[in-house]
């Protein structure tokens, strides 16, 4: 089975985002590592009050250190893990092959670290927010308006509304 490193931010992930397909990959019997942009050993709080711990710095990891890895998003994903950081480790995942996910305004950051050049993709919207959308575009990703969107070893969704959906496609890619 798969080892996934999964990125949520310290402060202000969306909970569903990352608890559903956590469980979703675990229930198929992978092996789920918790990053953030904090120590080891801290508890990153979600935008509803959920708790995870953390288990390694998003700082300290390399790509080969996992099979997989995917990004929660919130408010807190922009705040947290829009950075160099997290760019530098979505370019080694992408040069080694591996998968990559995101949801809700993740993408973005995937996008900006160019991961999404030449991919379709979706991301997080509203009728007040299209932001998104231009961060992919503007990126040379092909924005779709969909739950959930896989193209080669990228996968994106949209929301929490598609967070089981996101975990069973990152699973079925995994398989």
């Amino acid at each position: 089975m798969a080892t996934i490193l999964y990125v949520i931010a310290k402060e202000g992930f969306r909970d569903e985002e990352y608890f559903i397909p956590r469980e979703v990959l675990k229930a198929a019997g992978h092996t789920v590592v918790t990053a953030s942009n904090e120590k080891a050993g801290a508890v990153a709080v979600g935008s509803h009050g959920g708790e995870a711990h953390i288990d390694v710095n998003v700082a300290d990891m390399k790509a080969t250190a996992f099979d997989a890895m995917a990004f929660a998003g919130g408010p807190g994903a922009v705040a947290h893990l829009d950075n160099e950081q997290s760019y530098r480790l979505i370019r080694e995942t992408v040069a080694a092959g591996k998968l990559l996910g995101a949801i809700c305004i993740a993408p973005t950051i995937l996008a900006k670290a160019g991961a999404l050049q030449g991919k379709k993709a979706t991301v997080w919207t509203s009728p007040a927010d299209k932001d998104p959308i231009a961060i992919l575009e503007n990126n040379g990703a092909e924005y779709i308006d969909a739950p959930v969107i896989g193209d080669g070893n990228i996968v994106t969704a949209n929301g929490p509304k598609a967070a089981r959906a996101f975990g069973e496609v990152l699973v079925a890619r995994l398989s």
